[in-house]
């Protein structure tokens, strides 16, 4: 890629919003070894107007499909990523730095030239045969959304669906998406029949407009709420994720989004505190000037104060909740709703592990069948 422009001088004047994108900056990658900077050339013209930025699509030649990790934070040991980089836009999308790794702005990059693996299946399909693999809960959703709005085209996602369905492999999904989690509603089914998947949907506010601003391309809340109504009816175990949650910006309607997904069918509920790791923190401040400008100081005020002092605490144990006292309110507001509410009475579903069979390969001798 070309030297990346530098967007990151958190006392710049704040940037227009353009129409259908989380931010309208691009800062550099914090692996760039050259930067461009913008000057007064002494000449007293008007800027060229930018024009849109459109949505790229690149092939991801990707050797391997199945991302392992060890953190004590998350519920999985496994997860499948479809795609790189997320038209969704979500401004605070701890996801972003990643596209440094490709060169590429964590800014308007990340929501504009996005990365999918054509041989997603084929990949999954090898390593769940390798003689040594022990099947967990795969997480699909655990980066980037695997039903963003490219995959009404390119259908990686339902790919590996269908692989997971043959091998009877569990799978947790998390979205903010759809009609194209609803579209998958056929194999969602069957993959439930057999108590073999979980769904969570994750609603960060019920305010159309602060939707908006804050994650330009997702669905609407009340058509996340009716996902929630319409895969439950069918016997799909769903949940609501409250994520993330922003001081001063949306943690007012934590019970209201909970109570709707209660009334919609959801009985789980999660939350997790709004994390800022490397080049978003300048991304989210650069987005608060801009549409909060009398708000901003405030909010990230308590953003610090949960995160010992500092925009972004990465620490286990502490990254997805926060502490202090902010924080505990936070934690004692969740819990009595869900207590008022009747959500987490159990541990969720406990999704079968003995039902993993890779099915037979082409060119496989059957057995003999006595």
């Amino acid at each position: 890629m070309a030297a990346a422009e530098r967007d990151d001088d958190i006392g710049a004047p704040p940037r227009a919003a353009i129409r259908g994108r989380g931010t309208a900056v691009a800062p550099a990658g914090r692996f760039e070894s050259t930067i461009r900077e913008a000057v007064d050339d002494g000449w007293d013209l008007p800027p060229d107007p930018a024009p849109a930025p459109q949505t790229e699509v690149f092939v991801d030649h990707a050797r391997s499909i199945i991302t392992r990790n060890t953190s004590p934070d998350l519920p999985f040991e496994q997860s499948i990523n479809p795609y790189r980089g997320c038209e969704h836009g979500c401004v605070y999308c701890y996801a972003r730095p990643a596209q440094a790794y490709l060169n590429l702005s964590p800014g308007l990059d990340f929501e504009t030239k996005l990365f999918y693996k054509p041989n997603a299946a084929v990949l999954l399909d090898a390593e769940l045969r390798k003689p040594g693999y022990r099947p967990s809960m795969i997480s699909l959703g655990a980066n980037t959304d695997p039903y963003q709005p490219i995959e009404r085209k390119l259908g990686i996602t339902r790919s590996i669906l269908e692989v997971l369905r043959r091998f009877h492999h569990p799978v947790g999904i998390v979205t903010k998406g759809a009609a194209m989690i609803e579209r998958d509603l056929d194999l969602l089914t069957e993959l439930a029949r057999d108590e073999l998947v979980h769904v969570a949907i994750s609603i960060t506010t019920l305010d159309p407009e602060l939707k908006r601003r804050l994650e330009p391309r997702t669905a609407a809340p009340a058509t996340r709420l009716r996902v929630i109504e319409r895969l439950s009816a069918a016997g799909v175990p769903t949940m609501v994720f409250f994520s993330p949650v922003i001081p001063f910006i949306n943690d007012a309607e934590m019970e209201a989004v909970l109570t709707a997904a209660r009334n919609a069918g959801a009985a789980h509920a999660s939350y997790i505190l709004l994390r800022l790791p490397h080049e978003v923190k300048l991304l989210f401040r650069d987005w608060l000037a801009t549409h909060y400008p009398q708000k901003a100081d405030h909010v990230m005020s308590l953003v610090q104060q949960m995160r010992g002092g500092r925009d972004n605490d990465s620490q286990f144990g502490s990254r997805m909740r926060g502490q202090g006292a902010y924080a505990d309110v936070l934690e004692q507001r969740f819990k009595a709703a869900c207590r008022r509410l009747g959500l987490n009475l159990s541990r969720g579903p406990a999704l079968r592990l003995d039902r993993f069979a890779p099915p037979l390969a082409p060119g496989d001798q059957l057995g003999l069948g006595f």
